[in-house]
């Protein structure tokens, strides 16, 4: 789920040129839905989104998932949801080039934060006040309201059962600088936000050397993709795993594999956030689904899946579990140069 760090730099170059769709009727209807409140508010944006009948939902979340999460939305309101689905700066890309050209389509998009937050410095996201916000942690509802987390990806360690013994397992990051954890380690090649948080947990100095000694003594390996790094686990072939999602795990636990997870704590996380962009096409229906998304049953959905729902009210996946979740806009601000340090100490 991370994002590509120079492709987001480019888009955001372009930002400057953006303009915003000029019909003022449009935008005005999206604004005044978005900032209403009262009991009729529900009402109001059912009736609409029927007659709308449609709504267009940019997002990255796998799709077996995303038909979990629609189709009771589909039944209940009788609006179809039209999927596209792509990695998190494709949908920053296109959002930014339907503003410049004044031809918006999504009507609300989710994506890992950091491109979300991008396209609110932009001016790009409406503000809405949903009163499902106050059922959401309080990291998943920042005060501007122009996005929402819908749920955080949290950052375990997974290791094959049949290769490492449980009594094994390493306690500290430091643990891992023993010799017998030798060839025996890897890491998913886009998680630099995680290693700039341990590094940063650690103090910088000794944090950047851990690093360099662990892929100097221990070699640690650089595998591309979440899911094919928790099925090298799940073979056997990479016996520990230092960045793979909790909920990954133990699906592939559920599915046979001799694979567990445990967490250096504390755990790291990351938010998925979505957002409605000004001038959506369809006002109602994009409002219904950002409510739905963060409302009670979309969030139990997503924590059956095994995300870390974001609605406070949920049972979650995830108990007893010190987290460290990690701010948005401060891996935004902080991306080239976490980027920059992460190839530096893994790719030589």
């Amino acid at each position: 789920m991370a994002f590509n760090h120079v492709v987001v730099r480019i888009v955001l170059l372009c930002l400057a040129c953006v303009t915003l769709p000029h019909a003022a009727a449009q935008q005005a209807s999206l604004q005044a839905l978005a900032t209403m409140s009262g009991a009729d508010r529900q009402q109001r944006l059912e009736a609409g989104a029927r007659k709308e009948g449609t709504v267009v939902f940019y997002t990255t979340t796998p799709a077996q998932y995303v038909k979990m999460l629609i189709e009771p939305f589909e039944k209940q309101y009788g609006v179809k949801v039209d999927v596209w689905r792509a990695r998190s700066e494709l949908i920053l890309q296109r959002v930014v080039n339907e503003a410049r050209a004044g031809k918006p389509r999504a009507d609300v998009v989710a994506s890992i934060s950091p491109p979300i937050e991008a396209m609110r410095r932009e001016n790009l996201l409406q503000e809405i006040h949903s009163p499902h916000h106050e059922e959401l942690i309080s990291s998943a509802a920042p005060a501007h309201r122009q996005w929402a987390s819908t749920l955080q990806y949290v950052f375990v360690q997974a290791y094959n059962t049949k290769a490492v013994k449980q009594s094994d397992l390493p306690k500290t990051y430091e643990d891992l600088l023993d010799p017998k954890w030798k060839d025996k380690l890897a890491i998913e090649g886009s998680d630099h936000e995680w290693m700039t948080s341990v590094i940063a947990g650690m103090g910088e100095k000794k944090g950047e050397q851990f690093f360099r000694d662990l892929v100097g003594r221990n070699r640690l390996t650089v595998r591309n993709g979440h899911p094919l790094l928790t099925n090298l686990v799940g073979s056997g072939e990479v016996p520990l795993a230092l960045t793979v999602y909790q909920y990954s795990v133990d699906q592939a636990k559920a599915n046979g594999a001799p694979i567990e997870w445990f967490a250096i704590e504390p755990a790291i996380t990351i938010a998925d956030a979505m957002a409605v962009p000004r001038g959506a096409p369809h006002p109602h229906a994009a409002l219904l689904l950002y409510d739905y998304l963060i409302s009670g049953p979309a969030q139990k959905i997503l924590a059956e899946i095994g995300y870390l729902a974001t609605n406070a009210k949920i049972e979650q996946p995830v108990k007893k579990l010190r987290l460290k979740v990690l701010d948005p806009a401060t891996l935004l601000d902080e991306q080239e140069e976490s980027y920059a340090r992460f190839e530096a100490i893994l790719r030589k």
